[in-house]
């Protein structure tokens, strides 16, 4: 069964290279959000699997938003994963005290790598 995924960023060329990248991985892109409303509207609409949540969104935290759907009923049994285009370690220990399941690198951004977040035993490479 494909996962299902909702990628949240402000960069609009990224959310388009990034969705067709997962595509073809075999993960189901369900939406894209720009924003922490839109994203939060598109979680409760659609209950993705997975969120892709950029830590650093425009002038929003990817952090903030991150609390937010982790701590209401917004999105029950889905797992967030903060993206950035820094490294985990420019962040301190922000990414270990958020609820987010873990964190990826975009650079490093795959079906494969997402599978091997969520444990689930179908990562691949990437």
């Amino acid at each position: 069964m494909a996962l299902s995924c909702l990628i949240v960023d402000d960069n609009v060329s990224f959310l388009k290279a990034a969705g067709a990248l997962l595509e073809r991985d075999g993960i189901t892109v369900v939406a894209v959000a720009t924003n922490s409303a839109e994203a939060l509207r598109r979680a409760r609409e659609l209950q993705p699997d997975v969120l892709l949540v950029d830590i650093e969104l425009g002038h929003e935290s990817g952090l903030d938003l991150t609390h937010r759907l982790m701590t209401t009923a917004t999105t029950p049994g889905a797992q967030v994963i903060l993206m950035s285009v820094h490294r985990e370690d420019d962040f301190g220990g922000l990414i270990d005290a958020s609820p987010a399941l873990g964190f990826l690198a975009k650079a490093r951004l795959s079906g494969g790598a997402i599978r091997r977040l969520l444990g689930d035993g179908q990562g691949g490479s990437g």
